[in-house]
């Protein structure tokens, strides 16, 4: 991993695009692209690789195209589109014009396949995908070749025509390369290239009844663009030589190069579309959005910031071979980002009243309190005190345990910014004996900032003023699951896996006031409990919802 605090070396993408530019490789400039399939929401891992390919492309003055991988519609949506495009560009990493789409290539694919076909490369085959699966052989065992394989160029025309013109039903016919059934490497074992849906797309309608494969429109996509480097995850590794069998029987020049970087999953989350999917369609989380879910809006909307996952992404570095980072990193990042650059304010999350009987009655002042004790420039604000405030109910203990430095029946602490109190009475419903009110004496001559040193206290309390304290919902998020990655087999159910803990739902806390003008994605560090964020789906003007992004400890730091 590089250094946090430091630039890092020059990585091993970074020394084979140098290579290719110092050697004059290609006449044009360097161009990467990110192709999601617009088939479900971002997570975590694309922002890896959205990261990847756009600082490549930065470092080497070019260009970063976002391209929708949007070939198969039985998937794809515009909902899926709207959203990639809002997450890639909160990221940080805006393609600016250069957003397309795959589908808008359809032609140019299908006369390269009819190129191929011409050329003896690809034929028309009849077997069921269940028959071609049997027919590719294993690891260990060569293929067979196909009873179709050896059909006529002018009859793999006429059929392929026929596909296109919708004269099959789905499945009865695809088309495959014509390479090697006996090649160690099953991905070139004549694999299909084209295969009949009939569905409604997205964008192109009922224009097109067949559709090409990944691998193959792919590397023709990239091409068409004037991609250089086509930077993807590993598992793709066995896949390049046939992205490069493409490129080289189409004859493309100064062909894009795919080359690949290691894949990054973290610790107790989850990543899997398939099991994503399954959590927000049973209603086990709140849609794709949901703080717990490692989706990029739902990062977001706990709190997290495009900075410090743009750091999280620089701390790891170019890595080689699959790598398994611990998601305190990525909190480790935020509390970076937001340590210097969040106000640290005063929240009470369950309040007990404090009457300070000797204050003038009526009167009230204001203090003067600093917004973030490491980031002068954030300044100061003022925040209202009088005879009543509100503390932490576990800032009291009327018998206190040893150790305890707070508030206790005759003790003294300070008040954030405000004055030393002394508790003199414990006020307790009748009927259940809880506490419901302390009544405290404060010293005028202890105000914060006047220089007294006439003696010290042992502990500082944050408060709010009572009669100016803004109501707030809180949430507090823990890990979604339990100890798991998701159910170990089909016929686990997520209940089971899911943590009842994730989120604790406190209805009566009470912040400054300066928060009431606060707006959706606000973040604050609420002073002894953590960094907080507003809520951007739940806060209206009448209802504001914090959700907790980080406690203040700091597990990944302790750890290393």
């Amino acid at each position: 991993m590089s250094d946090i605090n430091g630039a890092a070396p020059e990585n091993y993408m970074e020394k084979l695009i140098r290579e290719d530019v110092e050697h004059g490789v290609y006449g044009r400039e360097i161009c990467t692209r990110f192709p999601p399939e617009p088939n479900g929401y971002l997570h975590i891992g694309s922002a890896f690789a959205i990261h990847t390919n756009c600082d490549m492309a930065r470092k080497f003055n070019g260009r970063f195209h976002l391209r929708f991988d949007d070939t198969n519609p039985l998937k794809e949506d515009m909902e899926y589109v709207r959203a990639i495009i809002e997450d890639i560009n909160w990221l940080g990493c805006s393609p600016g014009e250069h957003v397309y789409y795959g589908s808008d290539y359809s032609g140019q694919i299908y006369n390269s396949a009819v190129s191929l076909i011409r050329k003896g490369k690809a034929y028309v085959c009849d077997l069921s995908p269940e028959e071609v699966t049997a027919y590719r052989g294993t690891l260990t065992e060569p293929g067979t070749d196909s009873p179709y394989r050896g059909r006529t160029v002018d009859e793999n025309l006429r059929l392929f025509s026929g596909m296109k013109n919708g004269e099959y039903p789905a499945g009865a016919k695809v088309l495959r390369a014509k390479i090697d059934m006996g090649s160690p490497n099953i991905n070139l074992r004549d694999p299909v290239l084209y295969r009949i849906i009939h569905a409604e797309h997205y964008r192109t309608g009922d224009t097109w009844c067949i559709y090409p494969m990944y691998d193959f429109a792919h590397p023709i996509q990239d091409a068409i663009e004037g991609v250089t480097h086509s930077l993807c995850s590993l598992e793709f590794k066995d896949h390049r030589p046939l992205y490069e069998w493409v490129l080289n029987e189409l004859g493309v020049p100064e062909a894009p190069k795919q080359r690949e970087f290691g894949r990054v999953n973290l610790t107790g989350v989850v990543t899997s579309k398939r099991y994503l999917r399954q959590l927000v369609a049973g209603n086990y989380v709140d849609g794709w959005d949901d703080p717990r879910l490692p989706t990029l809006r739902g990062l977001r909307r706990r709190g997290f910031t495009p900075e410090s996952i743009g750091r999280f992404v620089r701390e790891i570095g170019m890595v080689r071979n699959q790598t398994m980072v611990d998601f305190s990193l990525l909190e480790h990042c935020l509390r970076q980002d937001l340590k210097a650059n969040a106000p640290s304010i005063m929240a009470v999350l369950d309040p007990l009243k404090v009457v300070i009987t000797n204050y003038p009655e009526g009167a009230s002042e204001l203090l003067e309190i600093d917004n973030n004790s490491e980031n002068k420039e954030l300044g100061t604000r003022r925040v209202p005190f009088a005879g009543a405030v509100y503390i932490e109910r576990e800032d009291f203990m009327e018998e206190p345990s040893p150790g305890f430095h707070r508030l206790t029946p005759g003790g003294e602490v300070r008040l954030k910014g405000a004055y030393f109190i002394t508790c003199h009475e414990v006020i307790k419903d009748e009927a259940t004996g809880e506490i419901t009110e302390l009544h405290c004496t404060y010293d005028p001559e202890t105000k914060s900032g006047s220089g007294f040193t006439g003696r010290k206290v042992k502990g500082t309390l944050h408060w709010v003023p009572a009669a100016e304290a803004v109501a707030a919902e809180v949430r507090l998020y823990d890990k979604l699951l339990k100890d798991h990655e998701g159910p170990a087999d089909d016929t686990a159910s997520w209940g089971e896996v899911i943590n009842p803990e994730s989120v604790t739902i406190l209805e009566k806390c009470l912040l400054e006031p300066c928060v009431q003008a606060a707006k959706p994605e606000d973040k604050f560090q609420f002073m002894r409990h953590g960094y907080f964020c507003v809520d951007n789906k739940l806060s209206n003007e009448q209802k504001l919802v914090f959700n907790r992004i980080v406690p203040l400890k700091d597990s990944w730091k302790a750890n290393k």
